[in-house]
């Protein structure tokens, strides 16, 4: 039986961070796919239909908000787990997120990529219980 790799698509504007982060995707064994702004988001998420979104809120062209609220409300995306990164701490933003439906919420500064790909493991992992 052969392994698929399971794709994530990662939702961040700042081109360094998503060159590193794809690149320790690629590494750890996934698929990566990028969209650097809000509208190509949501038309990757319904074209590609990855197994998990990592989701920036600062983004252009829609906010990773308006982004979560409409995959959550789209039937072909709405069971896709979206973990939020982004630089936004205040309580008020986590809590909006995670009412949204995000599964996890991870502010940037707290993170290494090592941290980031274990969460991701995690909650693909607890996807397939």
């Amino acid at each position: 039986m052969i392994a698929v790799q399971q794709k994530i698509l990662f939702v961040e504007d700042e081109e360094a961070l998503q060159t590193s982060l794809c690149s320790a995707l690629k590494e750890a064994g996934y698929t990566a796919v990028s969209a650097y702004d809000g509208e190509s988001a949501i038309a990757l998420a319904e074209r590609e239909r990855p197994d998990l979104i990592l989701l920036d809120i600062i983004l252009p062209r829609r906010s990773g908000f308006e982004v979560l609220e409409e995959l959550k409300s789209n039937e072909t995306t709405r069971d896709i787990p979206v973990i939020v990164l982004t630089n936004l701490e205040r309580i008020s933003d986590v809590e909006r997120m995670l009412s949204l439906g995000a599964t996890n919420y991870l502010v940037k500064a707290n993170y290494e990529i090592p941290d980031i790909l274990t969460k991701i493991r995690q909650v693909l992992e607890h996807q397939n219980i």
